[in-house]
């Protein structure tokens, strides 16, 4: 049995086939669609024999604090499986990372996993001047604009997906487990959703997944965020 939750970005993990460089879309933009004091919560549902069982809840917060005499957002997303579900696989999962407001870029991720009978700890400082990542397990050279894979989804919330027509790339590079991928989403175009809570407008993507303990890699994974100025 596979239990499929995932820090988004809603990755995310919330996440272009124009002449843009990779990473260009993620650099330099203004953040117009959270502030300090967000706080949201998912249920996360595991399907099978067409029916959609609760496993889990996730919830991200963001605060205004600062990091190194700057201002940053300390963006917190927190998952973990209901106790029924801990037989089969448990999870329980913290990531942070701290955006400098000025650039929206991460200066600081942690990354404390538990899934399954794999566990995680990743403590990563960016130094965005000098072109390295200092983790637990040594320093690493990274692109320009690189974003981790919770900021990255903060970021992705301001993008104006207006720019862009069905079936276009919009590429940028995520530094995770002390690798540098170059990740993309695939932007499928908008419609209206039908929901428990009634019809909305959002816009459709797939994220390029990474393959890990919980999903296979490739554009397996359809997201909907809301059409207006939030992206939730």
């Amino acid at each position: 049995m596979k239990y499929k939750i995932k820090i988004f970005s809603t990755l995310l993990v919330m996440l272009v086939a124009f002449s843009l460089k990779a990473g260009n879309e993620f650099c330099g933009t203004r953040n117009t669609a959270f502030k300090a004091g967000e706080a949201v919560s998912m249920r996360v549902y595991y399907s099978t024999l067409g029916m959609f069982i609760g496993a889990g809840d996730a919830l991200f917060t963001t605060t205004l604090e600062k990091f190194n005499g700057k201002p940053v957002y300390h963006c917190v997303g927190e998952g973990k499986s209901f106790s029924f579900f801990d037989n089969f696989f448990r999870v329980r999962d913290r990531y942070e990372t701290y955006i400098d407001t000025a650039t929206m870029l991460p200066v600081k991720f942690i990354r404390n996993v538990s899934e399954g009978g794999y566990k995680a700890y990743n403590n990563v400082t960016f130094n965005h001047s000098a072109g390295t990542a200092v983790s637990t397990k040594g320093v690493f050279k990274i692109p320009g604009c690189i974003q981790d894979v919770i900021s990255a989804t903060y970021y992705a919330r301001n993008i104006n997906f207006n720019n862009y027509k069905p079936g276009d790339r919009i590429p940028f590079d995520m530094f995770l487990d002390d690798e540098v991928y170059h990740l993309y989403l695939r932007y499928i175009g908008k419609e209206t959703i039908k929901t428990r809570y009634g019809k909305f407008r959002a816009i459709k993507f797939k994220p390029l997944l990474i393959k890990g303990t919980m999903f296979e890699g490739g554009e397996k994974m359809n997201v909907w965020v809301s059409d207006d100025p939030n992206h939730l």
